[in-house]
């Protein structure tokens, strides 16, 4: 492939890094990764809500990884409550989990930077070392997709296998009992899923500029190698 294509193909695939760092950390620091409804199931048994009645008593609830937000509905209309992870929810959270989280954004956010930069350098510079080449741009793209997907796994884990949303929505509360009546992931979930999906696009875009996989190797090349030294 011609050098000048080369070039674009590495600018495009810089950028679409920088973003997908960007994104990272707007979606880290925002509350739209669940969004959904709770329901106050001690109020409604109480009066045997039913039907529209039922509405009176589903509250809604949206966090993120450090924040969020719950109206707290039982019949009385809404009563909206701030809250923080740390250190509010952190005894009553899988706090591992939610931990291993953001450490892995912050990994992803780190590696897509790098991975940005050196996607520059090998457009406008001349790659001298492993780690500027080609193998190490596989490495920056596989890296930040694994973190990305690891981040959707362990956040789905929580969300679901340990009922995080019903565990926020009854925090100290001691008459009624919440569950959870909708859930939802939000905008910021499915934002770390585009940018997995970018980091495997940005390796296919290596490929595609006329590079190898690192694990491939031409045998050919390995025999007649081995038939060179066999004459000497």
């Amino acid at each position: 492939m011609p050098a000048p294509q080369k070039k674009l193909i590495f600018c495009t695939a810089g950028l679409l890094s920088l973003a997908c760092a960007l994104g990272t950390a707007a979606a880290v620091g925002s509350q739209l990764w669940v969004r959904g409804s709770v329901l106050c199931s001690t109020g409604a048994l109480l009066v045997n809500a039913s039907g529209p009645e039922l509405l009176k008593f589903i509250g809604d609830i949206q966090y993120g990884l450090f924040s969020g937000q719950r109206v707290r509905q039982c019949g009385l209309g809404g009563r909206p409550l701030q809250f923080s992870f740390f250190p509010d929810l952190l005894k009553i959270i899988p706090a591992s989990i939610h931990v291993s989280v953001i450490l892995f954004c912050a990994v992803l956010i780190v590696f897509a930077l790098v991975g940005a930069g050196f996607f520059m350098f090998n457009a406008f510079g001349s790659p001298y070392e492993t780690l500027h080449g080609p193998v190490g741009l596989y490495l920056w793209s596989f890296i930040s997709c694994s973190c990305g997907c690891l981040i959707m796994i362990l956040f789905s884990s929580e969300v679901k296998i340990h009922h995080l949303s019903e565990k926020i929505a009854n925090f100290k509360e001691g008459t009624f009992t919440f569950k959870t009546h909708t859930e939802q992931f939000a905008n910021s979930f499915w934002t770390i899923l585009v940018c997995s999906l970018v980091h495997f696009l940005n390796a296919l875009l290596i490929r595609f500029a006329g590079f190898e996989f690192p694990f491939s190797k031409s045998k050919d090349s390995g025999t007649i190698t081995g038939a060179v030294d066999l004459m000497y």
